[in-house]
């Protein structure tokens, strides 16, 4: 019989930091269940005062949801732990549905998260389930070689969302079959999604697939992803490492990288380093395309030039090599949100809510009027980066008026770290800290899990 009480609950939690509480996110199935009564188990053992949530996401999409929630919160009320039932409503999409699902349902997470005051969300995420990523991103792989590579490290036992909440993940060494008998163990039923074996989607097509295998078929994907999250994460540090040695800031806007970074003994790791640069430069959530960047770095070792990829202008001249966003495509002028990202590049805080404010790109006469010289940077690179930087509307109208932008008692516009900025995995830490502190973007809040590192 399966050993549950300390011991299980013990291994799987006793590396979080539950200080700040925790959201626990249950939809009714197996495995979220037994996520939630495991951590209450270990939460009144060893901090009894932990704040505990469990959310349950309704995102609509058939019959039985709702009956599903509500069996969620009978059962919290039977058990003492405090329940919210958040609801997907607006439109859903024809296409690309299940992954419009998750991204509400961590909106939805992340939100409740908020209001509490707790910067920790719990998942019930399985070794079955990390199995059926590798799997899935394997078969990609054949068509992309950056899928066949750092993707097939699978689920981050954490994952930043927002550059603000922890995702955490303590069931991925777990089976589904051990959590099952757990749960019948406490006499305690769940839900069965039937969208779970609806072959119409990927992920059940694989589990199938998988259920027809042998157990060694698993443990195979299990095996994989282990030795690709210590590769990754041996990748990111090397090119964090490059990073701290080669990359300065000349302004805002402008990357300068030492060409020695172009022969440095990791290629890979100069190559995955430059895909970080280009798509923070250009403000784009993904990497550029492995084989693209390849054959840039190849071209760059060949002599000076000026391409664009991912919306990133790359100047090699004598002085060095820069890196900033091309003018083409920037955002027209639109009003303010506070708390949004304007270009993929730049967090927008308001701090001046008296009326409407306008916000577009400074451009090239705005740039032109701008005091610009550092003695080592042309200046004409400069202009062309701060020409891309967000300003006030009136600012471009009335020269002369305060143009906002970082320090502006109008707004602030703090850069981010383009490619990890909405889903920032364990696995990929240093290199986002290492760009984080180049271009000035807010640090990476505290770790919940104990130890060096997230991961």
């Amino acid at each position: 019989m399966l050993d549950t009480e300390p011991d299980l609950s013990t291994r799987l939690f006793s590396p979080i930091d539950f200080t700040r509480g925790a959201i626990a996110a249950v939809s009714g199935g197996s495995d979220s269940t037994a996520l939630l009564l495991l951590l209450k188990q270990h939460l009144d053992r060893t901090a009894s005062s932990a704040k505990l949530l469990a959310v349950t996401i309704d995102h609509g999409l058939r019959q039985g949801s709702a009956a599903e929630a509500q069996a969620v919160a009978k059962l919290c009320a039977e058990r003492g732990i405090a329940h919210r039932t958040l609801t997907w409503s607006g439109r859903k999409p024809s296409t690309g549905l299940p992954a419009a699902a998750r991204e509400a349902r961590y909106h939805l997470l992340a939100e409740a998260a908020r209001a509490e005051g707790i910067g920790l969300i719990v998942t019930g995420h399985t070794a079955d389930d990390q199995a059926e990523t590798v799997l899935m991103r394997h078969a990609r792989g054949r068509e992309r070689a950056d899928m066949a590579g750092r993707g097939l490290a699978g689920m981050a036992p954490a994952t930043l969302y927002d550059w603000r909440e922890w995702i955490v993940r303590p069931l991925l060494g777990m089976r589904r079959s051990a959590l099952r008998d757990f749960l019948r163990h406490e006499h305690v039923g769940w839900a069965d999604d039937p969208t779970n074996i609806d072959e119409a989607f990927e992920r059940p097509r694989v589990r199938a697939a998988l259920a027809g295998e042998s157990a060694g078929h698993m443990e195979n994907a299990l095996r994989l992803a282990g030795q690709a999250a210590v590769e990754r994460r041996q990748l990111g540090a090397s090119a964090a490492d490059l990073i701290h040695r080669f990359a300065s800031q000349p302004c805002t806007g402008l990357v300068r990288l030492d060409p020695a970074m172009l022969t440095a003994d990791d290629g890979r790791a100069a190559i995955y380093a430059l895909r970080i640069l280009l798509a923070t430069a250009g403000g784009v959530a993904f990497l550029p395309d492995q084989a693209r960047s390849e054959a840039l770095l190849g071209r760059l070792k060949a002599g000076f030039l000026c391409a664009t990829l991912s919306r990133t202008v790359v100047d090699f001249r004598r002085t060095g090599l820069f890196l900033r966003r091309e003018a083409r495509g920037l955002p027209p002028a639109a009003t303010a949100v506070d708390n949004t990202i304007w270009d993929g590049r730049r967090h927008i805080t308001l701090n001046d809510r008296s009326g409407a404010l306008l916000i577009a790109p400074l451009g090239v006469t705005g740039a032109r009027r701008l005091a610009i010289d550092d003695g080592e940077t042309p200046a004409s690179l400069m202009r062309a980066a701060m020409a891309a930087e967000p300003t006030l509307r009136q600012a471009l109208e009335k020269p002369g008026s305060p143009q906002g932008g970082a320090g502006s008692p109008a707004f602030a516009a703090r850069p981010v770290v383009s490619p990890f900025s909405r889903f920032l995995p364990s696995f990929d830490l240093a290199p986002a800290r290492a760009v984080a502190e180049l271009i000035g973007a807010s640090p990476l809040p505290a770790s919940p899990l104990r130890g060096h590192s997230a991961d």
